[in-house]
This record gives C-alpha cells, sequence and structure tokens, in this order.
C-alpha cells in the first residue's frame, strides 16, 4: 500500500478549508454579511440571548473578537445588546427580528457552499468525509488530549 505523505493531507485539509471559507465569504457579502457574522448569528439562532464570552467559547475566538462583531451586527440592526437581569456587569445578545429573517439567507449560503464542495461526491462519500473530520476535528481540539511528543516518536518508529 503507497505510504501517504502526511504534510500533503494537511496541506490539502488547510487548501479545502481556506478555499470553503472563501467561497462561503462571497456568498454571505451578497447578503451583506462579513466573515464571522454568519457563526454569531448561528450560535444566537440555536439559543439567543448569550453572554458575547458564552459566543466566544461556543466559536473558539477571543472576546474581543465577538465584541467587535456584535457591535457590527448591532450597527446593522441583527443583534441587540440588553444588560443582563442577574448581572449588571453582563450583556446578552438577542437577534432582533431583522436577524431572525437573515438566518434564511445565512443557512442558504452555507447549503449551497456546502453542495458546491461535495459535488461529484455520493452520499456514502459524504458520511465518510463528516465521520472522518469529525474525528480529525477532536483529535485537534483543545479538548482532546494532545499526543506527547515521546509517543508521538514511538508512532513514527512502529510505522517504518
Amino acid at each position: 500500500m503507497a505510504k501517504v505523505d502526511k504534510a500533503t493531507t494537511m496541506s490539502r485539509l488547510g487548501s479545502a478549508a481556506r478555499l470553503s471559507r472563501t467561497a462561503l465569504a462571497a456568498r454571505l457579502l451578497a447578503h451583506g454579511f462579513y466573515a464571522g457574522q454568519d457563526q454569531i448569528m448561528i450560535a444566537l439562532d440555536r439559543l439567543d440571548g448569550q453572554t458575547p464570552g458564552q459566543l466566544a467559547a461556543k466559536l473558539g475566538v477571543r472576546p474581543p473578537t465577538v465584541t467587535k462583531t456584535i457591535n457590527r451586527l448591532q450597527s446593522q440592526g441583527y443583534v441587540d445588546k440588553r444588560a443582563s437581569e442577574t448581572d449588571a456587569r453582563q450583556a446578552n445578545i438577542f437577534l432582533t427580528d431583522d436577524g431572525r429573517a437573515a438566518i434564511k439567507a445565512i443557512e442558504k449560503a452555507v447549503k449551497k457552499t456546502e453542495k458546491q464542495a461535495l459535488k461529484g461526491l455520493d452520499k456514502k462519500d459524504q458520511k465518510a468525509l463528516a465521520k472522518l473530520l469529525s474525528r480529525i476535528e477532536g483529535n485537534l481540539s483543545l479538548n482532546g488530549s494532545p499526543i506527547a511528543e515521546d509517543e508521538d516518536e514511538s508512532l513514527v518508529e512502529s510505522e517504518e
């Protein structure tokens, strides 16, 4: 069996991720959204009233990034910030009526991009890809336990 070049695999994974983000960003921009705004909107659609800190943690980004994006979404009329009823130091973020209406456009852009990305893959391949990507995400997530350097070296030795 031919040995797969790991650098090529990681390079292709990164390239596919960049190209998918670029394609999605172009579709979202046609609806007036900038990169990253869609993730906050979708997170609020699933659970409205989250704090900026909760959104940052959920999306894996720094709080200042979320705050800047929230401020832009608020100026566009898609979200509203309200002081917390239980903690005056906190604000909760809610979708406005315009924000709720915009969710459909975001979801449509995501579906079109996914359809473009998966063109030519049958359902079995799509399911296998989803499973493999999920495993890769788990391996690379902060919650996963990274392989210690000495364990990594022993894996390389055993492969030879």
